[in-house]
């Protein structure tokens, strides 16, 4: 009888690989360190799974050459590529501006309707729509001075060929109602491959507005999803509810900065900010509550509890990893390169009271380890970009300047 032998080299005999039944490869588990996180967490919140919260660590082994490659830009909030490799960069004030790859300023984007720049507010996110090489549409985000106070809109409108103005700039949504304030805001955008556009909303961060992201009836704390005409998805998960927004896709989330697609799966994730503490990832499915305000790994920032004081309730989404102490997640991007082979589908985000961007390696919707990267630069990393197609991960900073992270 022919017996079934599995020969392993030497140079792998330190566990890359090992046999099974059908001869097949099977990977070892990520090789991991101590948590990143050295400082002690803010409650004695215990977490609801293995690996929720404070993972092993990992690094990259490959050798980076990091750069700054524009400074003193203003206030970037969101960068993202253009077919022919450019940049383009919202700056809060309320334009855009378009740089090449390697940092060069190009021209200055203006046309754009009046944004309330205050606190956290101003010209936010931008998206290009998918056909953006014939029709040139472009999506941003903003906050817009509106009834009795302001509010996170959505516009979009034609980037005229010369790349110094918008052309037929248009309202087509408001994520209502209006709240006289300055905080949370969310707000990113993300395109899926239907064409239908995704934006997150903050649920303004006062005590007379936080419930709100609990209620179907209102904009606030939400993931909503829009054609490009801003009207309600057909096949949005409230559409047929009597008193609900039909453009509402989930709920329950407290100030969402980081919208990202992932490039595998097609898997919606977001990133959101706690309180102190608290700070979460979560995968985004349709119809469903992720909680805020009444279940939180975080705490008030006087450090009092947060409604109950409760981390688990059913009926509402557990968030796939978290942070305690906080990092203040903004955007986030997955990386699509192979040059860097071992950040390859990995989700990177910017951390701002962090000052260091956040690399997870994510398998199975599960993070299996994180890394800190560029902690050493003392900066409030705001955008992250992935997907450049020259295989570097970009990100702004809230001190107006532009890295580029590549391979040596």
């Amino acid at each position: 009888m022919k017996k079934n032998f599995c020969f392993i080299p030497i140079f792998v005999l330190a566990g890359i690989f090992s046999c099974n039944d059908n001869n097949d490869p099977i990977e070892e588990p990520i090789q991991t360190g101590d948590p990143v996180e050295t400082l002690p967490p803010n409650t004695s919140y215990e977490p609801a799974f293995e690996g929720q919260t404070r993972i092993g660590s990992v690094k990259t082994q490959t050798q980076l050459k990091i750069e700054v490659i524009a400074s003193n830009i203003g206030r970037p909030w969101a960068i993202v590529n253009m077919p022919n490799g450019n940049l383009l960069v919202t700056e809060k004030s309320g334009y855009m501006q378009v740089f090449s790859e390697t940092g060069t300023f190009l021209s200055k984007v203006e046309g754009f309707p009046v944004v309330d720049d205050g606190g956290q507010g101003g010209m936010l996110d931008v998206a290009l729509d998918l056909a953006f090489e014939s029709n040139r549409m472009i999506y941003w985000s903003f906050s817009e001075p509106y009834g009795n106070g302001n509010l996170t809109s959505v516009a979009k409108g034609r980037l005229s060929a010369d790349e110094q103005s918008i052309e037929g700039s248009t309202v087509i949504y408001r994520a209502e109602p209006s709240y006289n304030g300055s905080l949370h805001y969310g707000s990113r955008l993300a395109f899926d491959n239907a064409g239908n556009l995704y934006v997150s909303t903050g649920e303004r961060s006062d005590l007379a507005t936080r419930p709100q992201a609990q209620q179907l009836d209102a904009a606030l704390g939400k993931i909503i999803r829009i054609t490009t005409n801003g009207q309600p998805v057909a096949s949005n998960p409230f559409v047929s509810e009597a008193d609900a927004n039909p453009e509402i896709y989930s709920y329950g989330h407290r100030n969402p900065q980081g919208l990202a697609f992932h490039p595998v799966t097609k898997q919606l994730w977001e990133a959101e900010f706690g309180a102190k503490g608290g700070d979460e990832i979560n995968f985004i499915e349709a119809g469903k509550n992720y909680g805020w305000p009444v279940i939180t790994y975080g705490l008030e920032y006087s450090g009092e509890e947060i409604g109950e004081g409760i981390t688990q309730k059913e009926g509402m989404e557990q968030p796939v990893y978290y942070w305690d102490p906080s990092v203040s997640p903004s955007g986030i991007d997955f990386y699509t390169g192979t040059a860097i082979p071992e950040w390859q589908h990995n989700l990177f985000l910017g951390a701002l009271s962090g000052q260091h961007i956040i690399r997870l390696v994510i398998e199975n919707n599960r993070v299996k380890g994180e890394e800190r990267l560029l902690a050493d630069k003392n900066e409030r990393f705001r955008d992250v970009l992935g997907q450049h197609p020259n295989q570097s991960l970009y990100a702004v900073t809230d001190s107006g300047k532009i890295y580029r992270i590549s391979k040596k």
